[in-house]
């Protein structure tokens, strides 16, 4: 007479064996999981995607930081890719999309806080479609004008600016440029956006090269861009952005802020920072976080990006919830600024 427990002791053996197989798959995924964290990147290169050409001051602030990194990763291979269009959108969406895997980055400028602003309908969000990893540097702007204008003071400047309203013009680089929001924000605080027509143009090498043969009068750019023409003498400047002047720029340290001429709270930079896509694993974001910060101690990159005028990033914005933090606020002022002036890029 047959056992009638046999099938059931026959099924609970098949269930045990399946139990332990599953449990043995469970522990295997979770190993091979932290193996991946622990020997991140591999021998996979990390890609920085700048939203940009090659050449630029984004691009170049890309390749110093590979390499910078690379030392940090021991077997790493930092790569530099250029994916440029729409103001930075088109890269920065590149990235959004990517593998959250730690292989795919994005170095973006002040851009990453005014394209929201500038572009009303853009593939991603800033805030919630990455991993904030950190700042890189900041890189001071300057205001200047054409050499013939008969203004050699900032005070008298922009009293030439209101005598003059509606007669002169501000150039830039192209909607969504270093040059297009320093000019913005500088007209809005100080309550001047009709008094000047915007030209827009192709790149700030055409715009400088407007500005110094007395096509347009005024442009506000980065010390990377206006150091050498205002040394020269073929461009006229007038003040700052920063909080304070720059008392250690051998040839800027002359002229003043524009905070201390009257605009209060007026600090602008052209910031760069480091971005992955969301859902990036934390342990690959840490490890990317700690790469970073000990690039931005490295002296060779310091001084490289003293070469560029740039200051590299020694504040808590090298964490990336103060990263994400100092981002938000900054889309909130460009956005007002932006707002005000009625203009956008779509």
């Amino acid at each position: 007479m047959a056992n009638p427990n046999f099938g059931s002791r026959l099924g609970n053996h098949f269930w045990g064996i399946e139990m332990k197989k599953l449990l043995a798959l469970t522990a295997l995924a979770v190993v091979s999981v932290g193996g991946q964290a622990q020997t991140f990147p591999g021998s996979k290169p990390v890609s920085i995607v700048v939203p940009f050409t090659a050449g630029g001051p984004t691009d170049r602030v890309a390749r110093d930081l590979a390499e910078a990194m690379r030392k940090q990763i021991p077997g790493s291979n930092f790569v530099v890719e250029n994916a440029a269009g729409a103001g930075g959108t088109i890269g920065a969406t590149k990235v959004a999309k990517a593998a959250p895997d730690g292989h795919s980055l994005l170095l973006f400028h002040i851009g990453m806080a005014a394209t929201p602003a500038l572009y009303r309908k853009i593939a991603y969000k800033p805030l919630e479609d990455f991993e904030f990893l950190g700042m890189v540097n900041d890189v001071p702007m300057t205001l200047i004008g054409k050499p013939q204008l008969p203004a050699n003071t900032y005070r008298d400047f922009e009293n030439y600016i209101r005598a003059n309203a509606g007669k002169l013009n501000i150039a830039h680089a192209g909607l969504g440029s270093a040059s297009h929001i320093c000019g913005l924000l500088w007209q809005s605080n100080l309550q001047t956006k009709d008094a000047m027509t915007t030209i827009p143009f192709g790149g700030t090498a055409p715009a400088m090269t407007a500005l110094i043969g007395g096509q347009v009068d005024v442009m506000c750019d980065q010390t990377t861009n206006t150091t050498q023409q205002i040394e020269s003498g073929r461009v006229k400047a007038f003040a700052v952005t920063t909080a304070k002047p720059l008392a250690g720029h051998p040839v800027l340290k002359h002229y003043p802020s524009l905070q201390e001429m009257g605009l209060k709270g007026f600090n602008l930079t052209i910031w760069h920072g480091l971005y992955a896509p969301k859902g990036t694993p934390a342990a690959i974001t840490k490890t990317l976080n700690d790469a970073l910060k000990k690039a931005l101690k490295d002296p060779e990159f310091i001084k490289k990006n003293e070469g560029l005028g740039a200051l590299v990033v020694t504040d808590n914005r090298t964490d990336p919830a103060e990263h994400k933090k100092f981002v938000a606020a900054e889309m909130v002022k460009i956005k007002a600024a932006v707002d005000a002036a009625g203009k956008y890029a779509d």
